[in-house]
């Protein structure tokens, strides 16, 4: 693209069909919010302003969306009446204004790309994007000149006639405006219909009344998909997780089982990554690479690194940080920590806050005690420490490279490099003591 671009994302919408607390645009697909999915797709396009529309009383969507600037349709009086909540934004503007909706985010960059490459091949004053349903009732028709391909108007299903109610091309909502001529076009829009409200479709028919061309461009109905619902939400994570799972294979990950996994939009995984069935990912996941991710587990802001071994059943919590070659098994849970290069936490334990030294190995039960209630405190293992099977941590506490620590211990305190430390209660033997409790309950019991 070579003319300047700007973006108006109109998220102003209250979407009661949700039935939730929080707005619409806010719902996440792939761990994000599908206003950010919207706006990133702006960002790849490489836009030079980014504006977000929003409704009354959206503290948390105005978060969200930051650093960007927001304006407010006070009134909700349409699609038109909502871009030019942004008037002052657009005035001055030049190049191409691409319109949006925070609810429809799969749109892809190489779409929204060719509809902002048409307008400027032919310097259209409008370009909208069309697709082509099963099932046209109900979509807006996009009238085209047979002659020259031209758009001569965007007709609504409930006021075409017999002939444009055949036209299987319809309107997907989303438009780029010639800049220097949008205001212009969106103050001419009237508000003469049933409901009395500004709607961008009927800039075609102004632009094209100013003497101005206006075309449509095509696009698969999947990336149309505008999420008013809960199960429309499920439809649009199903097409996006579908997307991303194929992204990874594409770039060197073997997923076993790909409809098991669940991936979030950033997740990053290196090459020759097997990830096996029901493996879970959240926002913020980085992988290395010859990593082997097992079955059932389940990874969130953390870092793992090359030829690193996870699962399966295991936990990375954020803030874990996995060594190249450490070893993660089954029902582990790691809490910011960092297990360094080739330690092994074979099985069930959970270290938080803390560091586990290269080399070093964590029996099966071990815990860190990192909570007393108020505060989090940290464990350092050193490199090569041996911690037996069913010790507990109690933190703050440093165990030095190289020692050994018995098992069943409660460790406090320090442990200095190469040392032994048991720590248990003595043990009391009582010859027959069980015998005489048995016969004694019964005698008690009656039984």
């Amino acid at each position: 693209m070579s003319r300047e671009l700007s973006v108006v994302v109109l998220a102003a919408g209250m979407g009661t069909r949700m039935k939730s607390a929080i707005p619409k645009v806010m719902h996440k697909i792939a761990g994000k919010p599908m206003v950010n999915h919207v706006i990133d797709t702006a960002a790849h396009l490489n836009a030079t302003k980014t504006m977000v529309v929003v409704g009354p009383d959206m503290p948390k969507l105005i978060e969200v969306v930051s650093p960007h600037p927001t304006f407010e349709q006070t009134d909700r009086l349409g699609t038109a009446h909502a871009v030019l909540a942004a008037k002052e934004a657009l005035r001055g503007l030049t190049g191409n204004v691409l319109v949006l909706y925070a609810d429809s985010p799969l749109f892809t960059t190489e779409t929204l790309s060719r509809l902002v490459a048409a307008r400027e091949h032919g310097d259209h004053a409008v370009v909208v994007l069309g697709f082509r349903p099963e099932d046209p009732t109900g979509y807006g028709r996009l009238v085209t000149d047979p002659a020259n391909g031209e758009l001569l108007a965007i007709v609504e299903d409930k006021e075409c006639d017999e002939t444009q109610r055949a036209i299987k091309f319809c309107n997907s909502g989303v438009m780029c405006f010639r800049a220097e001529s949008m205001i212009e076009t969106l103050e001419a829009i009237g508000n003469a219909n049933a409901k009395g409200e500004y709607y961008l479709t009927d800039a075609v028919e102004v632009a094209r009344a100013n003497g101005n061309s206006c075309v449509a461009v095509e696009v698969a109905e999947e990336e149309t998909l505008g999420v008013n619902s809960r199960s429309q939400l499920a439809v649009a994570e199903a097409i996006m997780q579908s997307r991303l799972r194929e992204t990874a294979m594409v770039n060197g990950a073997t997923l076993i089982d790909p409809g098991s996994v669940y991936l979030a939009s950033d997740t990053r995984l290196g090459r020759d990554v097997v990830i096996e069935p029901n493996v879970f990912f959240g926002p913020g996941v980085t992988v290395g690479d010859e990593v082997t991710i097992k079955a059932f587990s389940h990874l969130e802001s953390c870092v793992v690194g090359d030829k690193a071994d996870i699962g399966p059943y295991a936990r990375l919590r954020p803030g874990a940080e996995i060594g190249a070659g450490a070893r993660v098994g089954n029902f582990v849970e790691i809490k910011k920590a960092v297990i360094e290069d080739g330690a092994k936490v074979n099985h069930l334990s959970y270290i938080g806050d803390a560091r586990v030294g290269a080399k070093a190995n964590i029996g099966a039960g071990t815990i860190t005690c990192n909570y007393d209630g108020y505060r989090k405190q940290h464990t350092d293992i050193g490199a090569g420490a041996f911690i037996g099977s069913n010790s507990a941590l109690v933190a703050p506490v440093s165990i030095g490279d190289g020692a050994i620590i018995g098992a069943g211990s409660t460790i406090t305190g320090t442990v200095e490099a190469d040392a032994l430390v048991i720590e248990r209660a003595q043990r009391l033997d009582k010859p027959g003591w069980a015998r005489v409790f048995r016969e004694k309950m019964k005698a008690l019991l009656g039984k």
